[in-house]
């Protein structure tokens, strides 16, 4: 389905070690790129004092909407590696944070690659991975004498009634899975007296 996507339940947090060096990973179920950099944002002002502060973040269903960051490691090393594990598990609306306190033993570019890697793997298998669907909304009018009808439809188990006001004219907001919505627009559009606003 479209509409479908998998994102984490709640956060959920790794660690991994690596020649001295210490990589806590933070994993955040997140709705728009503003929220995962506030997020970010909120890491790196935590652990101001490590070395590094690495992330990556997938938005949307469509999973088109993505950056990542090595926050000075070298390039390529850390915010691919994290973004590739919300890649391989097929996550979206998901931000990762790395934080890396240096030990004092370079890694090298694979080392690093290998770790940032694991810290972002361990995080998600730490949490729940939940599906999730889009939800679109259609708000229209009608009469009264409709009632009845557009109750059918309201009360379906795929459909949410999310706002209703009935006066001499009546009207209704409801919601149901995105892939759904053609087909809940037509059973509106085939009662009479209904006008999609």
């Amino acid at each position: 389905m479209a509409d479908t996507y998998y994102t984490l339940s709640a956060e959920s947090t790794g660690l991994v070690r690596e020649k001295m060096s210490r990589f806590l990973s933070f994993a955040y179920p997140v709705a728009s790129a503003d929220e995962a950099k506030q997020r970010i944002s909120a890491i790196a002002n935590k652990y101001h004092d490590a070395r590094h502060v690495c992330w990556a973040y997938m938005i949307g269903s469509a999973r088109t909407e993505y950056q990542s960051s090595d926050n000075g490691e070298p390039s390529g090393t850390a915010g691919k590696p994290i973004l590739g594990q919300i890649n391989s598990f097929n996550l979206t609306n998901i931000v990762i944070v790395v934080v890396r306190y240096f030990g004092g033993i370079k890694l090298g570019t694979s080392g690093l690659i290998v770790a940032y890697r694991e810290a972002a793997r361990e995080a998600i298998e730490a949490g729940t991975i939940i599906e999730c669907h889009d939800i679109a909304t259609v708000t229209f009018q009608f009469p009264y004498l409709s009632m009845n009808d557009v109750m059918r439809v309201a009360k379906d188990k795929e459909v949410k009634v999310v706002e209703q006001s009935f006066d001499n004219s009546c009207s209704m907001t409801l919601s149901t899975r995105a892939d759904n919505m053609d087909a809940l627009r037509q059973r509106l559009a085939d009662i009479d007296g209904v006008s999609i606003i």
